[in-house]
């Protein structure tokens, strides 16, 4: 008994550590996107503020709703489009996910041609008179939303078309397309705002061009491969348009309910502390929107590895996934953190040099103090993203609205009278403690105990996915192991009834692929691999699963380049299919994914 547990320990590290190398190579792209907005934002009000004027400042200021309104649309679209293509890469549909990025890419363009043409319509006439009252501002607003409606369809076709391009393990492309849309908004500033003078319309126009080079390159790279999906609107499945907006629902709410949050604190403070208050927090934001950064890409990995997860019906890397949040996520934010902590005052002093001026007290607190939230934000986002992934629908809404609003708005009530901006800074805090303590007391009352393990605290149904008892999961790291596991193979279908041919072509079936992942994959790089092998009894039928991060290599391709006349070419593989009941083969993210069911 103790041995089993020791190889089950033995196991769960290595396919632990493999999940974890995956998820670090994924984090610093999905950190890079999500930075982008911001990077962009920082360009953009740099040139404005000192090449243009206050009312370009202004133009930006009054942007900020329409910007809002369009963030929350991409969030529902990009964060229901990437959950559900991850449930259907799991599942190895790949009809569907064909059907689903044409019905992706039709929703924003469609979405992107609507605001497209009412921001036409409102730079070109006086329809924001009512909203304007200074006749200088109205004129650069006007201009500044022209040229932002010329970047509003690649702003969201590109980000949806990020999603496959990262599912497909395209990273790279993506990485490209980013650092070029930086570099061409940057550049284009200098040239409409600096030599040209074309001021907020100039502004705007870089940032739009900067959307066009991020959606071109990514097409251009999507166009190129042979595996990634072709808009087709006759393929497209009108059907998953309400999943999409169902699965992506509480993201679009979260940001409305940022917008209202910020409505309400920035009202307090106005009452209870004034200009300087309003300042401050404007300028410690402005840094740690930057920071922020980090925790959503980190929320962009584990989406996509939560929604695989889901989709295969898999226990065991679900409960990895959330175990690498508290193991490695948060003590980085954690790290993040302290950093931000230590540079208060230099970051302070970016804003404002004098020290004995109030402003400049409460800026350094806002870097004290805002940080200490950031990882009790990883954690709370995390479930909120697992409560999406798994359709737990009252999970995902009570975080949303404790998070979003109710939490910060009324610890901020509570707080600033007596603490000023400190209680606005607190109440962060304390409403990531609030939100950690609603998980645990929502997997308490799923579970009726207090969760032992981080199943019951994810309270996932027993119904899900196959028991410990029905799969064996093991590691092979060399050719010696091969022969082992495949006569375990053998021995755990034999214990769960099947008849000895069956149970023998199983193991022979695993010895086969196992060995030629390790015999040829292992070698094609200096890079330590390793093969996960897990083993599931269901349906009174074996299906074994191989999953390994060497380079790209399908079976079945190699299988069609089989030489007639050459009675042992590929010999191995075509036994395969031949004993096998089906035989299907995916890359995702980077790992070789091979599934025979016997």
């Amino acid at each position: 008994m103790n041995n089993g547990k020791t190889q089950r320990a033995t196991v769960y590290a290595s396919d632990s550590k493999m999940l974890t190398v995956l998820l670090f190579r994924l984090l610093p792209v999905q950190i890079l996107i999500a930075a982008v907005g911001t990077v962009n934002g920082i360009v953009s009000g740099l040139f404005a503020g000192n090449f243009v004027g206050e009312a370009a400042m202004s133009a930006i200021a009054l942007y900020s709703p329409i910007k809002l309104l369009m963030n929350a649309l991409s969030a529902l679209l990009f964060g229901g489009s990437t959950i559900l293509c991850g449930r259907y890469l799991g599942r190895n549909q790949q009809n569907k996910i064909q059907s689903l990025f044409s019905l992706d890419i039709f929703l924003a363009a469609a979405a992107g041609t609507v605001f497209c043409l009412v921001m036409i319509m409102i730079g070109s006439f006086d329809l924001n008179t009512v909203l304007i009252r200074d006749d200088s501002v109205r004129v650069v607003f006007k201009q500044y939303l022209l040229g932002q409606a010329v970047g509003v369809l690649p702003f969201f076709l590109g980000r949806q078309l990020s999603v496959f391009l990262t599912m497909r393990n395209q990273i790279n492309q993506t990485t490209i397309a980013s650092l070029i849309m930086i570099a061409v908004n940057a550049l284009l500033n200098i040239l409409f705002v600096m030599v040209m003078h074309w001021g907020a319309f100039g502004v705007a126009l870089a940032f739009s061009l900067g959307n066009w080079a991020f959606f071109a390159v990514q097409a251009y790279y999507l166009m190129r491969s042979s595996y990634a999906p072709r808009f087709d609107l006759r393929q497209a499945s009108w059907r998953d348009c309400g999943q999409v907006i169902k699965i992506g629902l509480p993201g679009a709410a979260s940001a409305i309910y940022q917008s209202l949050l910020g409505i309400i604190v920035n009202s307090l403070i106005t009452v209870y502390v004034g200009s300087a208050g309003l300042s401050a927090f404007a300028a410690a934001d402005s840094i740690l929107c930057f920071f922020w950064s980090i925790p959503a890409g980190m929320l962009a990995v584990s989406r996509m590895l939560l929604s695989i997860s889901i989709g295969e019906e898999d226990r065991q890397t679900l409960t990895d996934v959330m175990r690498n949040m508290f193991r490695c996520f948060v003590p980085l934010m954690c790290v993040v953190s302290v950093v931000i902590t230590l540079l208060a005052e230099p970051f302070t002093h970016q804003f404002f040099r004098d020290p004995s001026a109030p402003v400049y007290m409460m800026t350094v607190r806002a870097f004290q103090i805002l940080p200490l939230s950031m990882p009790l934000s990883v954690i709370c986002m995390h479930f909120v993203c697992y409560g999406q992934v798994s359709d737990k629908q009252a999970l995902i809404h009570i975080l949303s609205v404790l998070d979003g609003v109710i939490c910060i708005a009324a610890f901020s009530a509570l707080l600033i009278p007596n603490l000023g901006m400190n209680g606005v800074y607190i109440a962060n805090v304390l409403n990531g403690v609030v939100t950690l303590l609603t998980v645990f007391l929502y997997s308490v009352l799923k579970n009726h105990r207090i969760p032992g393990n981080m199943e019951e605290l994810m309270v996932i149904p027993d119904s899900f996915g196959v028991s410990e008892n029905d799969r064996m999961d093991l590691t092979i790291r060399s050719m010696d192991e091969v022969v082992h596991v495949a006569e375990k193979v053998q021995q755990f279908c034999l214990e769960k009834g099947l008849d000895a041919r069956r149970a023998a072509l199983a193991g022979l079936a695993m010895e086969e692929m196992a060995g030629n992942v390790v015999s040829h994959g292992f070698r094609k790089d200096n890079k330590k691999h390793s093969v996960d092998i897990r083993v599931v009894y269901k349906n009174n039928g074996v299906v074994l699963r191989i999953k390994d991060d060497c380079k790209p290599f399908d079976p079945g391709e190699r299988k069609k380049s089989t030489v007639p006349s050459d009675p042992v070419s590929n010999i191995g593989i075509r036994l395969v299919f031949k004993i096998a009941e089906s035989v299907e083969y995916q890359s995702v993210l980077g790992l070789n994914v091979l599934s025979v069911r016997i």
